[in-house]
């Protein structure tokens, strides 16, 4: 690729504070990282955005037209719009001049993006949606997927997140023994609907995966767990739900200080400390939600994402090439159980 460094394409035009956020990140990533940025889009638009930043450094712009509107339907839509911002993007990666997509855009266009660019891996029925979320252990995370990929699931389904969960933890989460649990509405084996009755079955029965059992929902963020799967409809419940109340849990730190020159000087004492409680209960600070399963590395950004979480995305989306993912999942494949 003419560099040794991590090249990510950043679709520009994607998000609900694109362009300018999405270059802002990208700026920001290119500057603290060692990454090298394509940024794809409207190229008018992209360098009245770079001009904001006199200082910035040069990055390529890759002209792309239009953007799938999040009241599209994707796949249509994707065909409709060929030279759309998210096609362009993958295209890069196919094509070997971009390591890996990141976009803040239609999550939906994003996935059927991937699927039509670059294909699943082999032995891969479904790509899930991994979403990173801190937990009650400082510095230990938890992988939970699928956060919306997938609303309905076979347990084959769950046995192949459970294995690409796996891999991540253990290479760009540094979890040397990742412990793997179901959601489910109870701790015994014999709990839960059918999916989840049989999925415990096929987890239980794999070797290559460190399965240690149910995970209830008061559990997904004890640190008990590294990786937690489940369908896609429930995945995508939590991350929503996660959502607000690490949200209202930072107003409610806000209302709570003391008012006047107390409160004033309540929050210069403890600025240090909110951005660090922020940094901890809020998980876009984690940047994206990476699409495991497809042939590519690509990171969904939230749709709200400012410049920081875009770095943050960026920096997903390196950590996950640099830790050669796709290769060490593909090397783990041949564990599933046949189809």
């Amino acid at each position: 690729m003419g560099s040794s460094r991590v090249r990510v394409a950043v679709d520009a035009m994607g998000g609900d504070h694109a362009p300018a956020e999405i270059v802002g990140g990208a700026i920001k990533a290119q500057q603290e990282l060692d990454v090298e940025i394509l940024l794809v889009g409207d190229p008018q638009q992209i360098e009245a955005c770079l001009a904001q930043h006199p200082t910035a450094p040069k990055m390529e712009i890759v002209p792309a037209e239009g953007v799938i509107e999040m009241t599209e339907d994707p796949v249509p839509a994707l065909r409709k719009k060929p030279k759309a911002s998210i096609n362009v993007a993958m295209k890069l990666v196919k094509q070997g001049k971009a390591d890996a997509v990141v976009s803040a855009g239609h999550s939906g266009a994003a996935m059927a993006a991937a699927l039509l660019r670059l294909g699943r891996l082999p032995g891969i029925d479904r790509p899930a949606i991994g979403a990173v979320f801190p937990t009650m252990v400082q510095g230990q995370p938890v992988l939970v997927l699928d956060v919306g990929a997938n609303v309905d699931c076979r347990p084959k389904y769950l046995e192949q997140f459970a294995l690409m969960g796996t891999v991540y933890a253990q290479y760009v989460l540094g979890s040397e023994q990742p412990r793997v649990g179901l959601l489910n509405i109870g701790e015994e084996p014999n709990k839960g609907n059918e999916l989840a009755i049989q999925t415990h079955e096929l987890l239980q029965a794999n070797e290559r995966i460190p399965f240690t059992g149910n995970c209830e929902g008061r559990d997904v963020l004890s640190g008990d767990f590294d990786v937690v799967v489940c369908d896609g409809f429930a995945g995508n419940i939590l991350l929503k739900f996660a959502e607000a109340v690490g949200g209202i849990l930072l107003q409610i730190l806000k209302e709570e200080l003391p008012r006047g020159k107390r409160g004033k000087l309540g929050v210069t004492v403890l600025k240090h400390n909110l951005r660090r409680i922020r940094s901890r209960v809020d998980h876009a600070e984690h940047g994206g939600a990476l699409l495991l399963g497809v042939a590519g590395v690509c990171i969904i950004g939230h749709g709200s994402s400012d410049a920081e979480t875009m770095c943050s995305a960026v920096r997903s989306a390196q950590e996950a090439v640099e830790n050669q993912v796709l290769d060490r999942i593909k090397e783990s494949l041949p564990a599933l159980s046949p189809s």
